[in-house]
Formats: C-alpha cells, sequence, structure tokens
C-alpha cells in the first residue's frame, strides 16, 4: 500500500496504518469510520463513497480532535487537508483529447456524454472541465450521469444512445472513466459501431491495452504514487501538530468548508503514443503486462517491445 510505505519512511517505521475497504458502500465507509473515531486513531485518511453522506462522521472525528485528510474525493464536513488530481482539467483533458480525435466529424457528428455518479463531487467536476471544451464545438445527442460508475449501467445507457439516435449518427463518445469505457465499447461493438474514439481516464491496464488495439483512443494518467505521498505527508504533519504551509500550496473550498490546504497533482493525457513514458516508465505496468498474448502483435505495430 503506497500510503503506508510513504508513512514507515516518513515516522523511521513507526508509524502504524489500519486500513479499511468500504467496497463503494457509503453506510460501511461510515461505520469503519465511526470505529476508528471510537478507537481514537490519530488521524484520517479517507477516500469518500459517498461526498456527502461521510459528512457525519467527518464531523465526529473532528469532535474528537482527530483531523481528517481527503483523500482523492472531496468529502464534506470540516476537513483538515485535500489531496486529489485537478479534476476540472481531468474533463478538459478528455474533452481535448475527443476534439483532436475527432477533428472535422465534429462539426457535424454527435457525441455521447457518459458522466460518472451524480453522488461522487469528482464526477461533476470532470463533467464541468469537458463542458468547458465540448460546449459549441460538438453536438452532444445524449447525455448520462452513470449510476455508480457501474460498466453494466453505463452500457445499458449506450446502448439506450444508440437506439435513440442511430448508429451511424454517433462520431464519439466522452466516457469519464475507463471502466464504463469498457462498457460502452462492447455496445459499440454489438451495434457493429467501430473505429469511433471514446475517452476514459484512471489508466487501468485493461484500459491502457484497449489504446493499445485502438478500441479506446485515451485515458488519463494520474501519477497515484505522488498521490499518495502527499497524502502521507500531510497525515503526518497533522498527527504530529505541524502546519501543511510547506505541503499544501493551493486552498479548495467544498459545500461545507472553505480553503481547505489541498495539493492538486498534475494529469497527462495517455494514448498510444507515451505509454512508455507514463505507465512503464513510472512502474505502473511493465511492458509484459500490458502486451500479454492477444496484444502482442498491436505492442508490436506501436513500437512497444
Amino acid at each position: 500500500m503506497l500510503i503506508e510505505k510513504k508513512v514507515k519512511e516518513l515516522t523511521g517505521g513507526k508509524g502504524e496504518v489500519v486500513y479499511a475497504n468500504a467496497k463503494q458502500d457509503a453506510s460501511t465507509q461510515n461505520q469503519q469510520v465511526d470505529t476508528m473515531v471510537t478507537n481514537k486513531v490519530d488521524v484520517l485518511i479517507i477516500d469518500a463513497v459517498d461526498s456527502k453522506a461521510i459528512a457525519g462522521s467527518v464531523k465526529k472525528a473532528k469532535d474528537q480532535g482527530i483531523p481528517v485528510v481527503a483523500y482523492d474525493r472531496l468529502a464534506e464536513g470540516p476537513i483538515d487537508a485535500y489531496t486529489s488530481f485537478d479534476n476540472e482539467t481531468v474533463g478538459k483533458t478528455q474533452g481535448e483529447a475527443l476534439l483532436k480525435a475527432l477533428g472535422d466529424k465534429a462539426k457535424d457528428g454527435q457525441i455521447v456524454m457518459m458522466n460518472g455518479s451524480s453522488t461522487d463531487p469528482n464526477a461533476a467536476q470532470f463533467k464541468k472541465g469537458a463542458h468547458s471544451v465540448l460546449d459549441g464545438k460538438v453536438k452532444i445527442g445524449r447525455e448520462y450521469d452513470t449510476k455508480e460508475w457501474k460498466a453494466e449501467n453505463a452500457n445499458a445507457n449506450m446502448e439506450g444512445a444508440i437506439s435513440a439516435l442511430g448508429k451511424d449518427k454517433i462520431v464519439g463518445v466522452y466516457s469519464a472513466n475507463d471502466g464504463m469505457a469498457g462498457g460502452i465499447i462492447t455496445a459499440l461493438k454489438a451495434a457493429g459501431i467501430a473505429d469511433i474514439p471514446v475517452t476514459g481516464q484512471d489508466a487501468e491496464l485493461s484500459g491502457v491495452q484497449r489504446i493499445v488495439t485502438g478500441e479506446q483512443y485515451m485515458s488519463v494518467y494520474k501519477p497515484y504514487p505522488q498521490e499518495a505521498d502527499v497524502a502521507a505527508e500531510m497525515a503526518v504533519a497533522l498527527a504530529q501538530g505541524k502546519s501543511l504551509d510547506s505541503i499544501a500550496k493551493d486552498k479548495v473550498d467544498s459545500p461545507t468548508t472553505k480553503a481547505i490546504p489541498s495539493v492538486l497533482v498534475p494529469v497527462v493525457s495517455l494514448t498510444k503514443d507515451n505509454i512508455k513514458d507514463t505507465v512503464i516508465k513510472d512502474g505502473i505496468y511493465t511492458v509484459g503486462e500490458i502486451c500479454t498474448g492477444k496484444y502482442k502483435a498491436a505492442c508490436d505495430k506501436i513500437g512497444l517491445k
């Protein structure tokens, strides 16, 4: 676990990390946080399943004098620090890549926008950033907020869009992440639609492999090791009662808390042209992990060896 490794490094091996995974269930996460508050941990790092639902547990922590770092998603409540990526920039990066891939087709065609879950504040920011680039440049034929970010829900939404718009009228798809892109591409294939650009995010292994084959145009690579290091640095500093001034240079507002000390990590548009210089260079994947049997020929074709 990246955060635990960094905490150990910062504390000379003395820092203990207790980990819990709510598996995308908000009530489970609240229970986990409440248990940690009861057990009097020194600091909490929370990747909120539901930014609003977690606010009560964040307040409980604050009332007990336990600082809270919001990790990846900006949880509501009295948060002490926040680290993520510049989410509007993520959306802009996706939108710009899609327009580049569309070229002249953007003038006359229609795209489908597959946004993330309405309960995730990041999804709203991705959407805002994408719209700031796409609006006025291409017609958005259908747009969806995809329940729970699930691939099967994106697949069903895409089937509905194809039925409503006609398979010959769709020139591209804005997908907010790689998981949904997988469901979207399955629907496109089933309808006999090929060679249209589909965006993504997170540089998941399956997403990178689809980029290699050309089924997916791009993903947004987010350097998670850097984000994890920042979260650990913030948590250790807060646990030790130190200022975050040397770590957090930005301030971000949540709906409930203003001027939260924040670090926003830069992102990269990942296409088949820079796989070597991103996920492979940073040790996220090896060529062998990406270029398994059925992807080897496609890897060879783009010089990924």
